[in-house]
């Protein structure tokens, strides 16, 4: 953790949604004047796509079943530890891009599913914030979540997650059904093993949880809507959290734990707008301080 160099992180599973929380954020550095180093978690991944894709297909022949994305055989944990660290101490740190698809791709005459060079992160950002699979991941060697000043962790209810991804991987990717269900089953002893325990490291968790039937996410044909889920918000430290206002402004809400407040999933931008943005205020207060 740093005063003058903070980090903040939105981290959760493929398909759990943070990039719609990221996007939250992205508004309030904007209304702010914040500048933020953006880091995506896909950049820390160690192989390529075409690498990736010819090593899954070598360990399945082996009789590996489960070698995925969300373990640390695929990515440079070392390396995203190095970041928060290195960004806590004197503001840089190297980082580059990974490129989804051609559009990504264009401007650095690269084919899709390539990386960018490894940069310097340049003076004048204001805090380095983090959205992507592990940023809060710990195993036997290192510890992400140690480094970081604000952890919110993305977690829908495991069927929603699943639904997500089956309709973002068919619409967007192209991927058949029986693909990402593969992927879905190859990834879960690492899922337990790296992405669940995060949780226990956030400062917040958002779970988005459907109040409409998802008991067979397989065949769902929509994706539960906002308006159709409540959302539960868990505080690790509820010590200084407003709750009667939270309350008040997040109408239709209640608390169910003395940590935890649950609210229509349709408040999901306010309420990360209303948690959010007076912590924010207050790591930027602690930066000009240090200074």
């Amino acid at each position: 953790m740093s005063a003058k160099h903070p980090v903040l992180v939105i981290t959760g599973s493929s398909g759990a949604g943070t990039t719609t929380v990221k996007n939250t954020f992205q508004q309030i550095f904007r209304r702010d004047g914040l500048t933020p180093a953006i880091v995506e978690g896909d950049a820390f991944h160690r192989y390529d796509r075409i690498e990736m894709r010819n090593l899954m297909a070598e360990a399945q022949k082996s009789g590996n079943t489960s070698f995925s994305h969300f373990g640390p055989e695929a990515n440079l944990f070392d390396d995203l530890e190095s970041l928060f660290r290195v960004y806590g101490e004197i503001g840089s740190g190297r980082l580059r891009k990974y490129l989804h698809d051609e559009e990504e791709a264009a401007p650095y005459n690269q084919s899709p599913g390539t990386f960018t060079a490894w940069e310097d992160i340049g003076p004048g950002t204001d805090l380095l914030f983090y959205e992507g699979l592990h940023g809060a991941v710990a195993t036997d060697t290192i510890d992400v979540s140690r480094y970081a000043d604000l952890i919110i962790g993305v977690v829908p209810t495991i069927n929603l997650e699943w639904i997500q991804k089956l309709h973002r991987d068919k619409t967007a990717r192209g991927h058949s059904q029986e693909a990402i269900v593969d992927t879905i089953l190859r990834r879960m002893p690492d899922y337990v093993n790296y992405i669940v325990p995060q949780f226990s490291r956030t400062h917040a968790n958002f779970q988005r949880v459907p109040i409409v039937d998802t008991s067979n996410p397989f065949i769902a044909r929509t994706i539960p809507t906002l308006d159709e889920s409540m959302l539960v918000i868990r505080f690790k430290d509820p010590h200084g959290i407003d709750f009667p206002y939270l309350l008040s402004m997040l109408h239709d809400s209640f608390m169910s734990r003395p940590n935890t407040i649950v609210c229509p999933g349709g408040k999901m931008d306010l309420a990360t707008q209303l948690i959010f943005t007076p912590m924010i205020w207050q790591i930027m207060d602690r930066k000009k301080r240090a200074f």
